[in-house]
């Protein structure tokens, strides 16, 4: 009975870990079509009730406006670099995954001055029965003096 249960509990972890792992692809993905302009992919990675609250905006925000922060850049002719991201903590749960990282990136303008910028980010990610991810909810926020 000890050897099954223990089984049973390896196979769990490892599906948690295949979960984390998908959830963390979709997160490299949305930095991808962010560096791309590709903004039809990147609000395919946004549920339709997403609720959450960007460092950039005052208010929170709903995907109809997901992609504000991406335009304000681009539409002065800058564009974005991305240098690391942070994987820190993934947590899945059933159908729920939350992701926690960094990213350090940089707008950079026509004459190739950059504004580098460092942001802590959380997302909830929600699995539609077809198996599907797409962000429910997040927040991101800017690092400290310490990068943190």
């Amino acid at each position: 009975m000890h050897r099954i249960v223990a089984v049973v509990i390896l196979l769990s972890a490892a599906a948690l870990a295949q979960e984390a792992d998908q959830v963390w692809s979709q997160e490299q993905a949305y930095w991808k079509y962010v560096q791309a302009n590709n903004l039809e992919a990147y609000r395919s990675l946004w549920h339709a009730d997403f609720l959450g609250w960007p460092s950039v905006s005052p208010e929170p925000v709903r995907k109809t406006q997901i992609t504000d922060w991406i335009t304000m850049h681009t539409s002065k002719g800058e564009r974005f670099e991305l240098k690391d991201l942070e994987r820190l903590v993934i947590q899945a749960a059933g159908n729920y995954a939350t992701t926690t990282y960094r990213v350090r990136g940089a707008w950079v303008d026509k004459n190739g001055a950059a504004q580098p910028f460092t942001i802590r980010i959380i997302h909830t990610w929600l699995r539609d029965p077809g198996g599907k991810w797409q962000i429910i909810s997040g927040m991101s926020a800017p690092t400290n003096a310490q990068g943190h």
